[in-house]
Parts: structure tokens; C-alpha cells; sequence
């Protein structure tokens, strides 16, 4: 994100930023609280989360080491969105609202590279709302674990995903124990290997195919199809709204 700065406004930004120690669990901020900082992830990872009245959860993102969070109430001056929390012991910087407007302002590139990062937050969350609609369970945890190893990548050393299966199911709206069935059907395939706090994909290929294929069959669940069968053969019909009034 800020790679491109001149080496005069790097330093100027990083005089603003704040380096700051969390312990696991520590709470960031919380939903409706003022969006007076933006947070960049130095080391460990941080959740960004929603609760429901009755204790539900639900994980939108997991944010690692050299990704932002908190842009966007710090951009429009309205409240926190959603709850974050420290997932592992944190270092994270702090950079304060009032000082960060005005600098975004003077630097016409930066300011573009977070349009297209409210751009990509955008379209990730198009995308889980579409895999919510569109995929089976299965597909849905599939698709996940492509999602966060596709995020390590980049790293050679963080080839495991630290996350636990109680936040998985959080993230894929599955309950625990679906999780833990699919994911030991899928180790004895030798798919993906569990390890403690962790898990490792080990065929990609697999899970992508899976993923496919359980978005294919819920579309076809949905479909408005009227079937009649004529001599052991089917054809297709539209729906009655469909069709011409006789």
C-alpha cells in the first residue's frame, strides 16, 4: 500500500504511526464505536467479526501481516461497521484519523490505492455473500480454505492455516461438528492434513473441483423446472408464469 510514497512521505507517515502490543483477544475496537484510526498488521492476525443479540457469530475477514483495517470509518467518519479483535499476540500501528485525512489528501496515489482497496473489499464481500447463496456447505468450507491459502501464498513459511474450527465455522455459517466431519472425510482422502490449530490443504485441485461442483448442484436445487416424462424420456418446461395465456 505504501511502497509507492516518496521516501520524504514515507517518513513523514511513519512519524504518525503508533506501534502498539496486543495480547490474543484483545479488542481493537467494537461495532458503532467512532472510526478515529487506521490499523496496519505488523505481526499475527486480526479478526474482524459481527455478533447477533443471541451470542451469534459470524467472521468476515481475518487480516494478516502487511494488510490495513479500519479504512473505511476512518475515510467516511461514520461508526465501526463490525468488531475487531486481536486472533493471535499482535503487533499492529496505529495511525489517528486527523492525521491521516490530511496526509491521504496531499498524495494523490495513495489516495488511489485506497479506492482500490475499498474496491477489493467490495468484491470480497460479493463474493461470500454469492458463495452463502450459491454453495452447499461443503462448497462453502472449500472455497474458504482456497481463500486463505491463496492469502499465504506469498509467504513460504505460513503454508499452514492458523484458525481453529470453531472460527471456520464462523466464517462459512456451518456448525462445528459439520466441520470437523467434513474436514476428517476430506484428510482421509489426504486433501488436507489437520494439525493442531492449524490446517494444511494439500490438493487444491480437489477442493477447487468440489467447490465447483457444490455451487453447480445448489443452482440446480433452485432451478423453476417443470419435468413431465413421456415414455421414459423428460423434457424440460418454464415455469407456468412463463408461458403464453392460451
Amino acid at each position: 500500500m505504501f511502497r509507492d510514497l516518496e521516501p520524504e512521505a514515507l517518513d513523514q507517515l511513519c512519524r504518525y504511526a503508533k506501534p502498539t502490543l496486543l495480547k490474543r483477544g484483545a479488542t481493537i475496537f467494537a461495532q458503532d464505536d467512532p472510526g478515529d484510526s487506521l490499523y496496519a498488521v505488523i505481526s499475527g492476525t486480526v479478526k474482524i467479526s459481527v455478533s447477533s443479540p443471541d451470542g451469534r457469530n459470524a467472521i468476515l475477514n481475518l487480516i494478516g501481516p502487511g494488510e490495513l483495517f479500519g479504512e473505511m470509518a476512518v475515510l467516511d467518519g461514520q461508526s465501526r461497521s463490525a468488531d475487531a479483535t486481536a486472533n493471535a499476540n499482535c503487533e499492529i500501528l496505529v495511525i489517528d484519523r486527523r492525521d491521516f485525512l490530511p496526509f491521504v489528501r496531499s498524495q494523490p496515489t495513495l489516495a488511489m490505492k485506497f479506492i482500490e482497496l475499498l474496491c477489493a473489499r467490495v468484491r470480497g464481500t460479493s463474493e461470500q455473500a454469492a458463495r452463502i447463496i450459491l454453495q452447499d456447505l461443503p462448497g462453502r468450507l472449500a472455497s474458504t480454505l482456497l481463500r486463505l491459502t491463496e492469502k499465504r501464498k506469498p509467504d513460504p513459511e505460513s503454508r499452514p492455516i492458523a484458525i481453529t474450527q470453531q472460527e471456520i465455522s464462523e466464517m462459512v455459517g456451518m456448525t462445528r461438528e459439520s466441520i470437523n466431519k467434513q474436514l476428517r472425510a476430506w484428510a482421509a482422502r489426504r486433501w488436507v492434513r489437520l494439525e493442531h490449530g492449524s490446517i494444511v490443504v494439500l490438493n487444491e485441485s480437489a477442493l477447487q473441483e468440489f467447490a465447483e461442483a457444490g455451487a453447480r448442484e445448489r443452482q440446480l436445487r433452485h432451478l423453476p423446472l417443470t419435468v413431465l416424462f413421456d415414455v421414459g424420456a423428460y423434457k424440460e418446461r418454464p415455469p407456468a408464469s412463463a408461458r403464453p395465456d392460451r
